[in-house]
């Protein structure tokens, strides 16, 4: 095992200054490096980024004392003390010529023992690696943070094919312990194992909401679906995406367009429907923008309406009520509903479980990672493996058998193994792909 108590962050954006703030607070000695300063100070990147960690209602610190174990500088000048670190994480912008530039630099100046980790979201690490020094493919992975770094718990650990059991073990333990996340064991497969299901859902949820809005389904009522009743945060489906930027979708639906295996049932929705992406074009983002498929309007009075936006006829209305029926306010009501509003939540959500159940293990070993994955960072309330216990696989199958359609790879496991659910014990032991039973780290 490898000891891990300095720590340099390679970029100072959101991603890069929410994974230093985590290590200072979690007592950690971290040297925060940016591009240099055209003008003036030229660590002022770095700096900048650092005094923001005190800043806002939810400041990215645990404590303000807590920054005094940063220290900041810049690429040109500072490069060669990141060769004093324990681990040095790559967190600048998602391109991979840049990647591969920065860790040829980093390779050059690090000592031996040292650490090498990306927080790519989807650049596969096969491709950041291909063709550098033997020692740098041994000491490297993939260490993929949530936004924000303080609040999310899932880390997902992605090791390449060189990279040695020593360096995975040592950063399991390291994020486990010292910074007390949820590590997930991920495979280097495009978007990991939470953005791959997670984003399939989003998408999934554009496409087949177009139809359900031909339906006569609003949106309120499709995000009440993809919300409590279900197990997913309040925002719901088209809410979410208002946080997370209709451009840093679009952005995922292109790597995936790009990357997805030739027969992968995702590339179903990479597309945008045409009039999202007209919002799109036209630069209705979201919350950044101020309104993407909601956005609040102050009244007269004082107080605050939440508008929802048409994106058929491009106006804006007065948010309603949703119109759930008593039955649909749960998982088993709503996917097994007959109305407009179930057939929606069918095509996605139970879209997204059958999705999952075919990716293992193509981007997990087990169940598990997926299930705390989906937990860890989208914060549902249970995973893919979790909801179909809940709904029970048998009549998932049963339905899927009764439309004619082949049952994913898990649930012909579960089936040929003649188990009832995927996790049995209160929990503690889960079906493996080898039909068995296995213990639950």
């Amino acid at each position: 095992m490898r000891e891990i108590n300095k720590v340099a962050v390679m970029g100072a954006g959101t991603m890069g200054s929410g994974i230093a703030a985590h290590c200072a607070s979690k007592g950690l000695d971290v040297l925060l490096l940016d591009m240099p300063a055209k003008e003036g100070e030229r660590n002022a990147i770095a700096a900048g980024a650092k005094a923001r960690m005190r800043e806002g209602r939810a400041p990215m610190l645990d404590e303000a004392a807590d920054a005094e174990r940063v220290s900041v500088g810049n690429f040109e000048d500072d490069l060669a003390r990141a060769g004093e670190a324990d681990l040095v994480i790559e967190a600048i912008v998602e391109n991979l010529e840049a990647k591969r530039g920065l860790f040829e630099r980093l390779e050059a100046v690090r000592r031996d023992g040292s650490i090498l980790a990306s927080n790519t979201s989807g650049i596969p690490l096969r491709d950041i690696a291909e063709g550098m020094p033997e020692r740098l493919r041994r000491d490297i992975a993939v260490i993929h943070f949530f936004n924000p770094v303080k609040v999310m718990r899932l880390v997902e650990l992605v090791p390449g094919a060189d990279t040695s059991t020593e360096v995975v073990d040592s950063l399991d333990a390291f994020l486990s312990g010292r910074l007390e996340k949820g590590v997930v064991l991920a495979k280097d497969t495009v978007n990991f194992i939470a953005n791959r299901i997670g984003c399939f859902w989003m998408l999934a949820g554009l496409v087949e909401g177009e139809t359900a809005l031909g339906q006569g389904v609003d949106l309120e009522t499709m995000d009440a679906a993809m919300s409590a009743p279900v197990g997913v945060p309040a925002t719901g489906l088209y809410g979410l995406i208002d946080l997370i930027g209709l451009d840093v979708l679009g952005l995922v639906a292109s790597n995936l367009a790009e990357n997805l295996p030739a027969d992968d049932v995702g590339r179903a929705c990479v597309a945008l429907p045409a009039p999202i992406q007209a919002m799109l074009d036209a630069g209705q983002l979201g919350r950044k923008s101020g309104g993407g498929f909601y956005r609040m309007r102050k009244t007269d009075d004082g107080g605050r309406v939440r508008e929802v936006y048409d994106h058929h006829t491009g106006a804006w209305r007065d948010g309603g009520q949703p119109a759930l029926r008593a039955a649909e306010q749960d998982l088993a009501g709503l996917l097994f509903s007959d109305s407009a509003v179930g057939d929606f939540t069918w095509k996605v959500m139970g879209a997204t479980l059958l999705y999952a159940a075919d990716l293992v293990p193509e981007i997990s070993d087990d169940i598990v990672g997926i299930d705390r994955a989906m937990r860890w960072g989208f914060a549902w309330k249970q995973g893919p493996f979790e909801m179909l216990d809940r709904l029970g696989p048998a009549r998932v199958a049963a339905r899927l058998d009764a439309e004619g359609r082949p049952l994913p790879a898990m649930l012909r496991i579960l089936r040929d193994s003649g188990a009832e659910s995927f996790y049995r014990g209160e929990g503690k032991e889960f079906l493996g792909t080898d039909g068995s039973w296995h213990p639950v780290r």
